[in-house]
């Protein structure tokens, strides 16, 4: 089945938690043919992936071990069919031309997703478990996948 959402890009703050770990999730549940991306609006670019979010996505058979982050960008907002951000202010911080393909990662699944970065262990977890429902329900009306 075609999807007018080609590509994809999964925005946060740092690009080395949230996002890649959206990004990993979303590749796993794409069809063919769509192409998944994350950046981030602070990036710290080109740093890995957290180490907690790569051990908690290893658990989930994810690797984002190669991830490196990089900067939200024009060209990056351009190519992008949808912008699936963690937070309001995300999407506020877009170019106003860019906002209308910009909507919450959590719309359908309870909003806003808070920021684990250099949080216990369980925030990492109870995060993830945020983007797991807000990567499935976006599945669903994308590609009616589960």
């Amino acid at each position: 089945m075609s999807t007018p959402h080609n590509n994809i890009l999964v925005i946060c703050v740092g690009n080395i938690c949230r996002s890649p770990m959206a990004e990993g999730l979303l590749k796993a549940k794409a069809p063919q043919g769509v192409t998944i991306s994350s950046a981030g609006v602070g990036a710290l670019v080109g740093l890995p992936a957290d180490p907690m979010a790569r051990l908690l996505m290893f658990g989930k058979s994810v690797d984002i071990g190669a991830h490196r982050a990089r900067q939200v960008s024009t060209e990056l907002l351009s190519a992008a069919d949808l912008v699936l951000a963690m937070e309001q202010k995300h999407i506020n911080s877009l170019p106003a031309e860019m906002r209308g393909r910009a909507q919450l990662l959590g719309l359908w699944s309870g909003g806003e997703i808070e920021d684990p970065y250099r949080q216990p262990q369980e925030v990492f977890e109870r995060v993830l478990g945020k983007i797991e429902a807000g990567v499935n329900a976006w599945a669903m009306r994308l590609w009616r996948a589960e």
